[in-house]
């Protein structure tokens, strides 16, 4: 969930800077850049199917990909729209040298760390915003109320919260004065993690206590999709993982035998079509138990 756009849509200016990460011989083109999530996402579905968490039944996971992949595409097409945003902002301060990184007069490898950890840290913020203020939360509600979560529940993601997560990052780019190549090398590893941490895969306990140590996880970031409080409003981060235990919003769960994704009251097929889930923030009264529906049912068992 962030402006995956620049990453697909952008030339990539060559410099030393860019080549620490970026090799100046193997500079990632365009069509390299929109192979990598789509790689990323082929490679972590087969890896869903040969060590799934939870096992779904097949209607249900037809029905559940289609409709997720569809705000993908709406998601995908928001961010390229709003794209030339990040450009605009990176060459502002580039050429203003302004922001933490010019300031401080880093060399390449200094701005890499400080971009990377300043733009997550905006990261946290953004995530944490949209659960403590209401109207933003109901925009967030669509990501939440996923009931199955794996690797297309990345990217569903209202409009509504593209927009607050892209300002965010832009306000990340300014004060930390992130260059572009910064820009592209944290939005690529963001979106690796994004599709790693919803997928479901089983992740051996041993391996996820040493990783998270530094990364948010897939067994870490299953705790935030709890439908149960307050395991819902644990486990903010993005990429990193101190932000969460800095910010005492860390948990170690999940306890995988009592885990519910998704949203009390949002189960129902009207509310989980491609065109509920669209008109979900605009619904103040949705989410009240006050009339019957006919929800979908979530046939799952642990795999």
């Amino acid at each position: 969930m962030m402006d995956i756009g620049t990453i697909f849509s952008l030339p990539f200016a060559g410099s030393e800077a860019a080549s620490l990460v970026w090799p100046s011989l193997a500079v990632p083109s365009n069509g390299a850049r929109v192979a990598f999530p789509l790689v990323a996402f082929a490679v972590i579905f087969l890896f869903e199917i040969a060590f799934p968490l939870f096992s779904y039944a097949q209607g249900h996971l037809v029905r559940h990909a289609t409709r997720n992949l569809i705000l993908t595409a709406i998601f995908l097409g928001m961010n390229f729209l709003l794209s030339p945003l990040s450009p605009l902002a990176t060459g502002i301060v580039t050429q203003a040298g302004f922001g933490v990184s010019y300031w401080l007069g880093l060399p390449p490898a200094g701005q890499l760390f400080v971009g990377i950890v300043g733009l997550d840290l905006f990261a946290y913020f953004a995530h944490v915003t949209m659960h403590k203020i209401a109207w933003l939360w109901r925009f967030h509600r669509v990501h939440h109320s996923d009931n199955a979560v794996d690797v297309t529940t990345a990217f569903r993601e209202h409009p509504g919260e593209t927009l607050w997560r892209v300002g965010w990052h832009i306000a990340g780019v300014i004060v930390f004065g992130t260059p572009m190549w910064v820009l592209i090398t944290y939005l690529s590893l963001s979106a690796l993690n994004a599709q790693l941490e919803h997928a479901n895969i089983r992740v051996p306990e041993r391996l996820d206590r040493w990783l998270r140590l530094l990364f948010v996880t897939p067994n870490m970031h299953k705790v935030h999709h709890s439908r149960h409080l307050p395991e819902t409003d644990m486990n903010y981060s993005n990429l990193l993982s101190i932000w969460d235990r800095l910010g005492s919003t860390y948990s170690h769960g999940p306890h995988f035998a009592e885990l519910h994704y998704g949203l009390d009251d949002f189960d129902d097929r009207e509310k989980q079509s491609v065109r509920g889930l669209l008109k979900m923030p605009f619904m103040k009264a949705w989410g009240r138990s006050d009339t019957p529906s006919e929800d979908e049912s979530v046939d799952r068992q642990a795999a």
